[in-house]
């Protein structure tokens, strides 16, 4: 099981960021996470979001280059050591982690990741019991009570 992130390339210019997140509001579309990685002229902006598709042809129409990628998502506990500990699996298993970040989701911490061989890595996932987070498991917090 992997989760939709986005993935929108953008130049290094100001209000471009801003322009992104001004069509995911407009098109009532929630951020979960979001992290940016830059260099001089372009940027990488990564984002979970409440709606992935419609994202990506929000963003299209815009002309915003964007795809959509699958991804690891995994809960883990809230405590020194805990990313660590998950990685070292992967390091053992000799799997090059691409890109990684966490954040906190109520009161879940989440690790986002993705790696060079998915297959090997949902394997060894499961060989330890690590708790995949579905998309549908991020998006319940955005759910107004009562539409659930």
């Amino acid at each position: 099981m992997t989760i939709r992130q986005l993935t929108v390339f953008l130049e290094n210019k100001t209000g471009h960021l801003n322009q992104v997140l001004t069509i995911l509001a407009k098109n009532n579309i929630n951020i979960i996470a979001l992290t940016m990685a830059d260099s001089n002229d372009y940027g990488i902006l990564r984002a979970i979001v409440s709606d992935p598709e419609k994202a990506l042809i929000a963003l299209k129409n815009e002309h915003f280059t964007v795809r959509i990628h699958s991804i690891i998502s995994l809960e883990m506990d809230a405590a020194p050591g805990s990313m660590s500990d998950i990685l070292d699996l992967f390091t053992e298993a000799d799997i090059c982690i691409e890109y990684v970040y966490a954040f906190s989701f109520g009161s879940k911490s989440i690790l986002i990741l993705r790696t060079d061989n998915s297959e090997k890595a949902l394997e060894i996932i499961y060989k330890n019991g690590l708790k995949m987070i579905s998309e549908e498991e991020l998006r319940q917090p955005l759910t107004p009570k009562g539409e659930q």
